[in-house]
């Protein structure tokens, strides 16, 4: 018995690599090259699997794609918890530096063209804006929760805030990831949040 639990473990081990390393590759690939531009055929090779060994994983290039958002979608979604902890002391101020986190997310080229540019077509919006809300929308719940009890946010419909939040973040993301000048783009839309935000003060 023991020895078969650890031939079990071993092979789940090497499924989950052999899981891992397409997705690693499959990132590379889509921000390189974009959706259109990665083939199953590149990808197998610098994985160094067979087609048997992906489709054994995924069932096409798109359920690959998928897995490669959810994995960045989580990424992000760590980056705006750690920087909302880092301020937990003051719930105001730690909405505002979770919100902050997610447009310095979105500086990284591969998250660009990943989630905000590919993902919305390759999936279709309503599997994206599913996957989004899934990732982001809690925390943002939270946040204006903790900020409303704290008295640091006038006391309003905390769902729909939230919803608009989201809403304003996303497209502000996007607004950077089609820039010219990312920089400039993420300044101009740090400055707006920070004008939305300072209106849902008491007074």
């Amino acid at each position: 018995m023991a020895v078969e639990m650890t031939v079990d473990a071993d092979k789940a081990g090497r499924a989950a690599g052999t899981r891992g390393r397409l997705v690693a590759v499959a990132r590379t690939l889509f921000a390189e090259r974009g959706y259109t531009g990665a083939s199953t055929e590149q990808l197998v090779e610098r994985a160094g699997v067979t087609r048997g060994a992906l489709y054994y994983h995924f069932r096409d290039k798109r359920d690959i794609f998928r897995a490669v958002f959810e994995q960045v979608e989580e990424e992000v979604n760590g980056q705006m918890t750690s920087a909302a902890m880092a301020e937990a002391a003051e719930p105001g101020r730690a909405l505002d530096a979770g919100c902050r986190a997610f447009l310095d997310a979105c500086l990284d080229p591969a998250v660009q063209r990943i989630a905000l540019v590919e993902a919305p077509t390759v999936l279709g919006w309503p599997l994206w804006h599913e996957i989004t809300s899934r990732h982001s929308f809690g925390l943002l719940l939270l946040g204006l929760e903790s900020a409303i009890v704290a008295g640091d946010i006038d006391d309003q419909p905390v769902a729909a805030l939230a919803h608009a939040l989201l809403g304003a973040l996303n497209e502000g993301a996007l607004y950077i990831a089609l820039a010219d000048d990312r920089e400039r783009a993420r300044a101009e839309v740090g400055a707006v949040l920070s004008r939305l935000l300072g209106g849902l003060r008491p007074g």
